[in-house]
């Protein structure tokens, strides 16, 4: 009998075998998959990185607006394909590409993929999408579960009721994230007596039914700017989207959303809703979602939690914890393309209330037929493909320990990752991985010694300059085209709330090892030593005082 460790790496090693190792050649996968293989597959795997080329160059592959007016050879076709797009793609899925959400792709998605599209089912109708509407039907309660955990006699009289859902499926976090603040706009403009609802009569007439100026959406300033698309699209106002401060751990400030909670009231302004963020898009953190929770149930408004990045940390027993009071909110967005490792274009918003989506139900004579179970209904989107089939494939084959030991590993590389960002003398950790997400800076040590010891105007100027060495880094090491990681700005306590410009990376890849994280830093050290970036580290030692040590190291 295997040892509890024994099985957790033969369960390890089986897990990096669906993201390396196709079906055999003569399976239906098999076959499949070695057609594929024999184009732009091999391509992919002969030119691991995309060749660099300027933007402009790039377009003028794509410039002529004339349609051909000839037939010609898919083989001819598939050529322009593989010199053309694929030489110039990104290749999201390599191990030191740790810089964005885009991971690498159990190889199953690729023959999978085809087999849905080759279906080319429309999932807006029973009609268009038999089978795969209760499929559909059954992600969606298989997700509602791991967010609601609701007991085995509440799924059976929901999953498939023709005039309810438990979610809806779309393709993305940002359509789930407007499908939650319309339901919830509908809910509380809906019809009551002397008024016919808001979909009915329109914003004005609801304001005025509800006796207030306005309605707001309140979230922390690290919210997805998906979230001022639906403040426009629902007539609310971008003014009326509420950013709330964060705390020094980039979560919202909750003395901060109470005051602003009291000033709306003053305004007569009334709170739509409350959005609490389970992995934030640049740091990774998670608001206190409990704490928020009872917050929008003290003034009566819809709680929505965007968990499109987080929310699949569901899976960890180490680490669900993070995310209590999750299952208390009225709305979750989740994004399979993330890490439930889809490929692109499959979101879901999942809803407590199974009755919830009827506030924005639609029919029409041709389709969507009152009584039938056409998704369609409830949805923002009208045609859509068949990507449960995608995500149903996941929670079968990766399954909830393969997801587990996935969440797991990216957490732990995570923190690995930040770790040996503390050890170096040269770089300094921004943001500390609560998730997979860190963010950190090249500061050599003699500079944050000295800017210890610096003014508040000799801090700006030092961290200006140092903002143009991570620019300058960050650029140079995407076009040496070996490792990538991303960037972006923060506000930083350590230096009075300055905003500073950071590397950021996404420890999502279960192919990116200790050695490729090694790697990451040792190229940006050896970034230092170009010209550009040393007559920075010169002006930096110039301006601050107390300066020691030699600016040309690589560190």
């Amino acid at each position: 009998m295997m040892s509890k460790k024994d099985l957790a790496q033969a369960n390890l090693e089986n897990l990096y075998r669906i993201f390396t190792v196709p079906e055999a050649p003569d399976s239906t996968l098999g076959m499949i998959d070695q057609a594929i293989s024999d184009n732009v597959t091999g391509f992919l795997q002969e030119h691991v990185v995309a060749l660099e080329r300027e933007l402009e160059e790039i377009e003028k592959d794509f410039a002529d607006s004339r349609i051909p007016e000839d037939p010609t050879f898919v083989s001819e076709y598939t050529e322009f394909v593989k010199e053309k797009l694929v030489a110039q793609s990104v290749h999201t899925a390599a191990p030191g590409f740790v810089g964005h959400m885009t991971s690498a792709l159990p190889y199953f998605m690729l023959p999978l993929s085809r087999i849905m599209t080759a279906l080319n089912q429309n999932l807006v109708k029973v009609e268009t999408s038999k089978a795969f509407t209760p499929m559909e039907r059954q992600v969606l309660a298989m997700l509602h579960r791991l967010v609601y955990q609701q007991d085995d006699s509440f799924y059976p009289q929901w999953i498939h009721k023709s005039q309810h859902a438990l979610g809806a499926f779309c393709s993305g976090g940002t359509i789930a994230n407007i499908t939650a603040l319309w339901v919830a706009r509908n809910r509380l403009c809906g019809p009551q007596e002397g008024f016919a609802g808001i979909a009915q009569e329109g914003l004005a007439r609801a304001l005025q039914h509800l006796d207030c100026a306005g309605l707001a959406v309140l979230v922390s300033r690290r919210g997805h700017y998906s979230l001022g698309k639906a403040a426009d699209l629902l007539g609310i106002g971008r003014d009326n989207l509420v950013l709330v401060d964060t705390d020094d751990q980039n979560r919202i400030d909750l003395q901060q959303l109470k005051t602003h909670c009291r000033r709306l009231q003053e305004q007569r302004i009334r709170p739509l809703a409350i959005v609490g963020i389970a992995g934030t898009t640049e740091t990774g953190n998670i608001d206190p979602l409990n704490q928020l929770a009872d917050i929008a149930e003290e003034i009566g408004c819809h709680f929505h939690v965007d968990a499109a990045w987080g929310g699949p940390t569901l899976f960890s027993g180490t680490y669900r914890h993070l995310l209590s009071g999750i299952e208390r909110a009225d709305s979750v967005t989740l994004d399979a393309h993330k890490q439930l490792y889809v490929p692109m274009g499959a979101g879901m918003v999942l809803f407590k209330d199974p009755t919830a989506l009827s506030a924005i139900e639609h029919h029409a004579a041709y389709i969507l037929r009152h009584g039938a179970k056409d998704l369609g209904s409830h949805t923002l989107e009208g045609s859509r493909p068949g990507k449960s089939m995608l995500v149903h494939a996941g929670l079968s084959i990766i399954g909830r320990n393969g997801y587990e030991l996935l969440m797991d590993l990216g957490i732990e590389r995570a923190k690995q990752f930040a770790g040996k960002v503390q050890q170096h003398p040269d770089f300094e950790l921004i943001t500390e991985p609560e998730l997979n997400i860190l963010t950190y800076r090249y500061n050599p040590a003699w500079a944050q010694t000295a800017l210890q010891q610096a003014s508040a105007e000799q801090q700006n100027q030092a961290n200006e300059l140092l903002d143009q060495i991570i620019r300058l880094m960050q650029k140079y090491q995407r076009e040496a085209g070996k490792t990538f990681v991303s960037r972006t700005r923060l506000r930083s306590a350590r230096y009075q709330q300055k905003i500073i410009t950071v590397f950021r990376v996404v420890l999502a890849n279960p192919l990116t090892t200790e050695e490729i994280i090694n790697a990451v830093l040792k190229e940006q050290t050896e970034l230092v030593l170009r010209d550009e970036i040393q007559d920075l580290l010169i002006a930096l030692k110039a301006m601050l005082p107390s300066a020691a040590g030699s600016t040309r190291s690589a560190g």
